[in-house]
């Protein structure tokens, strides 16, 4: 007779995730293993392998989760007057407690192999056209060559994309205030252009 699945199946599911992101970050992923991920996590090894057959398994379900949920994030910010202002602020709330999850697409994405990595490239580049899109919405005039739109677009994502890096939380200002803050630079700077 088969095995059913635990009722708290998904909440283990989410908090190997969660645990395996930060030892891989901490370790870098081609370091990592999956009995430290199992350590790390405070699970045995034999459950690590219940939930995932393999260290690209668990990576990916870590990379996929977090850019879906950033996906489906951003793709419900307002588009009003100030829909620029929302989606960056959108994103870097997002970023919130993921930066384990974002080091590792910026890191050890490019150790998947290629049918893995396609479906997390198609969900960035949905990020960025959320992003692109906005921007162009803010300037429409200065902004309607995609040889300038591109630039722009992921000057904007390199911003957002760091914070994690140099910001500690408690300390200097919150991500709302730096959110106002990047956008009020692109958008003056858009004007420069």
């Amino acid at each position: 007779m088969a095995r059913g699945v635990a009722h708290d199946h998904s909440q283990k599911r989410a908090a190997i995730r969660k645990g395996a992101a930060t030892y891989f970050a901490a370790n870098g992923f081609d370091r990592a293993s999956m009995t430290g991920a199992a350590a790390h996590c405070g699970v045995s090894k034999a459950l690590i392998y219940h939930y995932y057959d393999s260290k690209d398994a668990l990576l990916f379900d870590i990379l996929h989760r977090h850019l879906s949920d950033l996906v489906e994030q951003v793709s419900v910010v307002d588009k009003d007057g100030d829909q620029l202002r929302h989606l960056i602020r959108a994103i870097l709330l997002a970023y919130r407690d993921a930066d384990a999850e974002h080091k590792l697409q910026a890191d050890a994405m490019a150790a998947l192999p290629a049918a893995k990595r396609e479906p997390l490239m198609t969900l960035q580049r949905r990020l960025v056209q959320i992003m692109s899109d906005a921007l162009q919405a803010a300037s429409p005039t200065t902004l309607s060559d995609p040889d300038r739109l591109r630039p722009v677009t992921m000057t904007v994502f390199g911003m957002l994309n760091w914070f994690y890096m140099w910001h500690r939380p408690g300390k200097g200002m919150s991500r709302e205030t730096y959110a106002d803050l990047v956008t009020d630079m692109v958008m003056g700077g858009i004007k420069g252009l």
